[in-house]
C-alpha cells in the first residue's frame, strides 16, 4: 500500500506519460506543417537565457493572404515557364484543381497564336517589366476566356527557381462592355447614314428645285429690265448669279451626304471625285492612285472608306497646314488598304496632351469606329514636321475581322 502511494506521488503512470509524449509530438508536427505551408512568421524558443525569436525566410503570410484574396489570377513561373505557384482564382479561371495547376506548364493554358506573342515578348527582357498582352485563356475543358496577362520579372531569382511573376485578369465583362459600346456606335453610324440619305434627298428634290425656280425668275427679271436703268439691272444680275452659286453649293452638300457615284460606279470613282472636288475647293495638290480591285467591296465597307477619306481630307485642310496629299487604294490578297499621307504638321498619337486636340479628337475616333465597324484596323504614323500617314486595312469579304497578327 505504501509503495503504490509513493509511485503515484513521485512518478507519473506510464500510460499518462505516453499520452503526454503523443500530444507533444502532435503539436510539433502541427508546427512543422505550418512552417512548411508558410503560415509561421516567427518561432519563439524558450532557453535558459530567456525567450529567443527566430524569423523564417518564408515569413510572407500577409502577402500570401492578399494574393489569395485577389479577384485576379496570380502566378510565379520558373525559367522554363513551369508554374511554381498559383492562387485559387487562377485555378478557377482554368477550371482545374490547384494541385494540378502548380507544377504544370503555363503554356498549356494559351492558344497557339497567343503563345507566339508571349514568346516574342519574353525574349524582349528590357520591355518585359509591366508588359501586358490580350489573350484567350484556355481552360482544361477547352473553353476560352478573354484575359489580360501582365508580366514582371522578379528582382532576384528565388530559391524555388521562380523568375517571373504573372497577373491574369478576366476581361469577359470588359469585352462585353466594349462590344456593347461598339454595337451602339455602329447603330449610331447606321442611323446617321440613314438621316444623311433622307436629308440629301430632301435637298435634291425640294430645296434645289425651289432655288432653281427662283433663279429662273431672277433671269426673267434681268431680261425684263430696260437697259436705261443700268444699276438696277446690274443688281438683278448679281442676284441671279448668287442664286446660281447657291444651287451649286446645295448640290455639292447633297452629293457629299450620299454620293450617287458610290452606289453607281463604285469606290474608286467616288474617291477620285472626292479628291478632285477637295483639291479645287482647298487649293491643295491631291494625288490619287487606285488599283483595280479583284471584286467590288461590300456596300458598308465602301461607304466606310469613303467617309474616312472625307474626314481625313477635312482634317488636313483644317489642321495640318499641308501642301500635298497622297491617297492610295491597294489590294493585298484578301485585304484592301487605304493610305492617306500629307506633308503638313504632324503630332504624337501616343501623347495624352495631343489626344485632346482637334486633329486627334472626334475625327480620329469617328474613323476608328468606322474602321472597326467593317472589321478593319487603323494605324496612324505622325511625327513633328514630317507629316502624317493614315493607314486603313479592311477585309474584302463582309463579316470578316482582321486579327492582331494581321493588323
Amino acid at each position: 500500500m505504501n509503495k503504490k502511494s509513493d509511485r503515484r506521488a513521485g512518478h507519473p503512470e506510464p500510460g499518462s506519460e505516453l499520452a503526454n509524449l503523443r500530444l507533444r509530438l502532435a503539436e510539433a508536427e502541427g508546427t512543422l506543417g505550418a512552417i512548411r505551408r508558410g503560415e509561421v512568421d516567427v518561432v519563439v524558443v524558450s532557453e535558459k537565457q530567456g525567450l529567443k525569436l527566430f524569423t523564417l525566410d518564408g515569413a510572407g503570410e500577409a502577402y500570401r493572404t492578399l494574393i489569395e484574396s485577389m479577384n485576379e489570377g496570380a502566378l510565379t513561373l520558373t525559367a522554363d515557364k513551369t508554374i511554381f505557384y498559383a492562387n485559387a482564382c487562377f485555378a478557377r479561371m482554368v477550371k482545374s484543381p490547384l494541385e494540378q495547376v502548380m507544377g504544370g506548364s503555363f503554356r498549356r493554358f494559351l492558344a497557339p497564336s497567343d503563345l507566339i506573342a508571349v514568346r516574342a515578348l519574353l525574349h524582349k527582357k528590357m520591355a518585359l517589366a509591366g508588359a501586358k498582352l490580350q489573350v484567350q485563356l484556355t481552360a482544361v475543358d477547352g473553353t476560352r476566356m478573354p484575359a489580360q496577362i501582365s508580366f514582371r520579372p522578379l528582382a532576384e531569382r528565388g530559391p524555388d527557381g521562380a523568375t517571373l511573376s504573372v497577373v491574369v485578369t478576366d476581361m469577359t465583362a470588359a469585352q462585353r462592355g466594349e462590344n456593347e459600346l461598339r454595337a451602339l456606335a455602329n447603330r449610331v453610324v447606321q442611323v446617321q447614314e440613314a438621316e444623311r440619305s433622307r436629308v440629301s434627298l430632301e435637298l435634291h428634290d425640294n430645296i434645289t428645285q425651289l432655288l432653281c425656280a427662283i433663279q429662273f425668275r431672277a433671269q426673267s427679271l434681268v431680261a425684263s429690265l430696260p437697259a436705261r436703268i443700268g444699276p438696277a439691272r446690274a443688281e438683278a444680275e448679281k442676284l441671279r448669279d448668287m442664286l446660281g452659286d447657291t444651287v451649286k453649293e446645295v448640290e455639292r452638300i447633297a452629293h457629299n451626304l450620299r454620293p450617287s457615284v458610290l452606289d453607281q460606279l463604285g469606290l474608286s470613282a467616288a474617291l477620285r471625285e472626292t479628291c478632285t472636288e477637295f483639291s479645287a475647293r482647298s487649293g491643295l495638290i491631291v494625288t490619287l492612285g487606285c488599283e483595280q480591285l479583284a471584286e467590288r467591296l461590300p456596300p458598308d465597307t465602301e461607304l466606310a472608306l469613303y467617309r474616312i477619306l472625307q474626314i481625313a481630307l477635312n482634317d488636313v485642310a483644317q489642321h495640318a497646314h499641308a501642301r500635298c496629299v497622297k491617297v492610295a487604294l491597294t489590294q493585298r490578297d484578301a485585304l484592301v488598304e487605304l493610305v492617306i499621307t500629307d506633308d503638313g504638321l504632324g503630332f504624337d498619337p501616343q501623347s495624352p496632351r495631343n489626344r485632346k486636340t482637334a486633329r486627334d479628337g472626334i475625327g480620329r475616333l469617328s474613323m476608328q469606329e468606322r474602321t472597326r465597324y467593317v472589321g478593319g484596323v487603323m494605324t496612324v504614323k505622325s511625327n513633328g514636321l514630317r507629316g502624317t500617314e493614315l493607314e486603313i486595312r479592311v477585309p474584302m469579304s463582309s463579316g470578316a475581322t482582321l486579327g492582331p497578327g494581321r493588323a
